[in-house]
Order: structure tokens, then sequence, then C-alpha cells
């Protein structure tokens, strides 16, 4: 049976189920199988006319052993998850004109328009399915930056096993992103509007952490996070990747590039993991905004921490891409020890320079890009007027690195993620197109159907947030379960 173990190396080898309903590992580590199941040409050829679900499923069973949960059991959660996704292909492409052999693969389909539909709407219903037969119940808890949130609330909304805690940086995320998770009203869904976060999604990610370091907390409410450190979310993730490349390629084998925005380095980790597991992707675009967080990594070799930076690209607004050392840990041949010291450094003093065996390692294969807000906008203008397409901030970060880094790519065909529909950004596609008025691209119903509803919403202010946050959840578990 394949198991999983800390990347920090602490604890014991755990099976699927527990690594994901215990989301970190016991020594605050990710979770990272103990070996790679890797892809031959002969099952990539087999399964090049099925579906998204049934690529998913085999995918999945590589990873999931039988005694887990059966081949019924999985084909049915799959189902599920990706019956409300509004279309029967899951995640299209769509080919621009524009630029030669370039695909744009539309990641929101699903209930709240983002990629993040795509893997929680497995993740949370696996957790769910698992929860059902233990008869036991969970507190999910997440930082949003944007997506996350919405989504984790969507499919946790009416779960009798789980609660869902989703917290986001007020002011930081646009409105429609914040009602896609205030305007539920399941009583298992508790949105935390949190103000004065200086650095954003990561100030909420280190309350989060605080929590799991509380174990009478932890082991009363139940604690687990849906969040991309859970390996439920990153292993999903890789099938889109296998998905893109099958629906783009002439012949099994041909090499792609492939472009993606890029910020706690979740979705990019899993095309890394699937092209070690041998999809034939020759080049990752790491298409990063003004933070830059992960451009520092790729082209300098440094993970630091600056002062965050807010952008039209808000939902990859990050200083900290934590599954990086997920990724990492299979580029320094499973060397637990120097991850965990890796991670100390970071953490004392906010800086690791990687020595150039490392650095060389991981960076084989990529190529890297700090987009500027006024040409994420430009970018989405310029496509918009050419091809009548319209870009999310996010695709067109990913497109303008690709663009920037052209001249280092072959003629391999381009596959550029679009990570999010352009309703969720109202405010920016109005600038990128210098109109008052938005065209019918940028409206979704549900987006529309969400400004008439109720909110309800706990606000707090970051400065007390540790202390009101942990009373506000034990009150309401204690009424639930007393």
């Amino acid at each position: 049976m394949l198991q999983y173990v800390s990347n920090k190396g602490g604890g014991k080898p755990v099976d699927f189920e527990t690594a994901i309903l215990d989301g970190f590992a016991v020594d605050g580590g990710l979770y990272v199988p103990e070996t790679l199941p890797t892809f031959t040409t002969e099952q990539l050829t087999q399964w090049k006319d099925l579906s998204y679900t049934e690529i998913a499923f085999e995918i999945l069973s590589l990873f999931i052993d039988r005694s887990i949960i059966s081949a019924k059991e999985l084909k049915g959660v799959l189902h599920d998850a990706y019956a409300p996704f509004e279309k029967e292909e899951i995640i299209p492409l769509h080919k621009l004109t524009s630029r030669k052999e370039t695909y744009i693969m539309e990641l929101f389909y699903g209930p709240t328009i983002s990629f993040k539909d795509v893997g929680l709407a497995f993740l949370v219903n696996l957790v769910n399915f698992f929860l059902k037969r233990r008869n036991e119940r969970l507190t999910l808890v997440v930082a949003t930056t944007g997506d996350t949130g919405p989504a984790t609330a969507y499919f946790a909304a009416g779960k009798s096993n789980l609660d869902a805690w989703v917290l986001y940086p007020k002011e930081r995320i646009t409105e429609e992103q914040e009602r896609q998770m205030t305007t539920l009203p399941h009583h298992n869904i508790y949105p935390v509007g949190v103000s004065n976060c200086p650095d954003g999604g990561d100030d909420l990610d280190l309350v989060i952490s605080k929590m799991y370091k509380d174990t009478a907390f932890k082991e009363k409410l139940k604690l687990s996070s849906v969040n991309s450190i859970n390996w439920g979310r990153v292993l999903m993730q890789t099938v889109h990747y296998v998905y893109g490349y099958l629906q783009v390629v002439d012949s099994i084998g041909e090499e792609i590039n492939v472009s993606v925005p890029s910020g706690g380095f979740g979705n990019l980790c899993a095309g890394s993991l699937a092209r070690k597991m041998g999809l034939p992707i020759k080049n990752f675009i790491v298409a990063n905004n003004s933070n830059a967080c992960l451009h520092r990594i790729f082209s300098e070799g440094v993970f630091s921490k600056k002062d965050i930076i807010e952008t039209p690209s808000s939902a990859i607004d990050i200083l900290i891409p934590f599954n990086f050392w997920r990724y990492l840990y299979f580029c320094v041949d499973k060397d637990a020890q120097k991850i965990k010291n890796w991670m100390e450094e970071f953490q004392h003093s906010g800086l690791v320079t990687f020595d150039s065996e490392t650095y060389k390692s991981y960076s084989k294969g990529y190529l890297s890009n700090s987009a500027t807000d006024e040409e994420t906008l430009q970018i989405i203008k310029e496509i918009y007027t050419k091809e009548g397409y319209l870009l999310d901030p996010h695709g067109a970060v990913a497109v303008l690195a690709a663009d920037a880094v052209k001249n280092q790519l072959g003629n391999e065909k381009l596959i550029c993620l679009d990570t999010a529909h352009p309703a969720k950004f109202p405010e920016a596609i109005k600038t990128a197109l210098g109109t008052t008025e938005l065209p019918l691209a940028a409206t979704h119903y549900s987006i529309e159907a969400e400004r008439k509803r109720c909110e309800k919403v706990y606000l707090c202010n970051y400065s007390n947030l540790k202390e009101a946050l942990f009373e506000v959840m034990e009150t309401n578990w204690d009424l639930k379960n007393n």
C-alpha cells in the first residue's frame, strides 16, 4: 500500500485516508507519497480519448489503495463532485488566434467560477465520504486570497459532517468573491472577514498554523484543512495537466509548454509532480505578479519574503509559496532533513539562499516572469480587442509571462492556465478595457444573483484575531455538540 510521510521527516507513515483528514502532518510538515507513481507512454495513449473524470479515476487510482476506497466508491465521489460544473468537458480549452499554437485552459466552469473548484469539488466530497463512513465530524479552517474560500464554502455547505470557517483579508479581495462566501445561508458555513492584515492571506495562514499547534484546541474541534497544504488538493490538480496535454497533442510523447499564474505554488506543484511522473512538459512558465515571490526563487535561487503588493490578480498576491517545499522534497532525493532545515531557516530569518546544486536541480525546465499591473491590464485589452476573447487578470499574467520568455521557448504547443472567470474582477476589467460598462463576457448569472442576497459574516481586526477566533469557534462547537 502506498503510504504518505511528512516532507520534514517527522512522525510515522500514514495511509491515504489519514493524510487527507489530517491536512498537516504531525510535525507541521506537508504530506507526500513515499514514492511517486509514473505514467507510461502506453497508459497515456490509453487515456487519450477518456473524459476528464475518467482520467481522474485512472490517476487517483495510482495513489489510493482499493482497501481505502473501492473503484465504485471513487467513481461515485468523482461523479458527485463534478456534477455541478457548467461544461461537460469540465475544463475546456480555447485556442487563441493572435498567438501560434497557444491554448487557454479554462478552469472556471465550476460553481464558484474559479479553478479552486476543480480540486475542492473532489477533496471536500472525499473528506465528507470518509467522515460519514467513520460517523465523525470535522472543522475545516481555511485562509483565502479570494477563491479557495468560496469553493470550500460551496462544497461544504449543508454537509452534516463538516463545519467550514473561511478567513479572508477584508478589502483585499473583490466584493464578488466575498459575497460568494457571505451569502451562503447554511448553518455550517462561517465566513470571517479580517481587517488590517498587513501581509494579506499570509497573516491568516499564521493564525491557522497557531491553531494547529494548540493540541487541545485542535483535538476538541477536530481541525483539518482543505487549503493546498492538503495532499488531496495537489493530487487532484495533477489531473488537469494530464487532461490538457492529451487534448492538444497530436501524438503521445510530444512535448508542450505550460504557463501557470502562480502564488502559493499549489497548482504549479501539481503540474511539476505530473511531469516528474512522466508527463512530457518541456517548460513550466512560472507566471508571477509584482509580488514576485516565485520569480525570485526561480530566477535568483532565493526564497524570501517582502511586503505585499495589492494587484489586479489578487488570488496570487501571496508572499510565502508554501507548496514549493513539497515540490523541493522530490528535487533533493527526498532528503527530509534538508527540507526541515530550510523551513526552519526561513521561519527564523525570512530568507533562504539555495546552494547552486539545489538551485540547478529544482529550476531545470522552468522559466519565470513577474508582471506589472499595467502589463496585466494591457494584455487583457489587447487580446479582447484583437480576438474578442476576455481573460481574467490571472490568465492575463500567464499569457504575459509566456510572451516575456517566448525567445527561450521552442515551437512546442503552449497551454496558458486561466484560473478564474472575469466576472469576479469587474473593476479590473473596466480599467483594462477603459469602459464603465462590462461586456457580457465579464458577467455571470451566479455573481448577479449573489448581489441580491443577504450576507452573514463575522468581522474581526487582525490585531486580536487569534483570541477572538478561538473563542467564537469553540463557542459554536459547544453549542452544536452539547
